[in-house]
């Protein structure tokens, strides 16, 4: 498969997903979850600290994961929006990383507002077929149109 970074707003992409669950008619395979990382502080200037306060603090990454894919993996395509927001040095508890399964909504809601994070878009495309049935996707996405005004415009 080939990857790629997709020039479209993660938001918009997951706006357009909500309208079309809301719709009862959407016809693709969704995974969304939530992750915690706990790193190791990084020496950094700015962060004054020493080597006893880097080994007593550890920076957190709270990253939320949205996989896109059509319902037969033979379509040959998937988009994958990834937030990742870094809320720096913690005391933490070491035992608090991991991952859980989340709906769309909740990730639109904690992930996709203002000064969350970093946002990206990527696709992965296996062959010709799978890179049209991508780029049609990705314009009813940028257009704004949804099942319904796709099935009255094929009549």
């Amino acid at each position: 498969m080939d990857s790629y970074p997709v020039d479209l707003d993660p938001e918009q992409v997951v706006r357009w997903l909500l309208a079309e669950q809301a719709t009862g008619l959407l016809r693709l395979r969704l995974n969304a979850r939530w992750s915690t990382e706990i790193r190791e502080i990084p020496p950094r200037r700015e962060l004054h600290l020493g080597d006893e306060e880097r080994e007593d603090l550890s920076e957190v990454a709270t990253i939320g994961t949205l996989e896109i894919a059509p319902q037969h993996a033979s379509d040959g395509w998937r988009l994958t929006v990834v937030v990742e927001d870094e809320s720096g040095p913690r005391l933490i508890d070491l035992g608090s990383a991991g991952e859980q399964s989340i709906d769309l909504y909740t990730f639109y809601q904690e992930f996709l507002r203002p000064g969350r994070g970093t946002a990206s878009l990527a696709a992965e495309v296996e062959g010709p077929d799978g890179d049209a049935h991508l780029a049609y996707l990705l314009s009813a996405i940028e257009t704004n149109v949804h099942t319904e005004d796709r099935s009255i415009s094929k009549r």
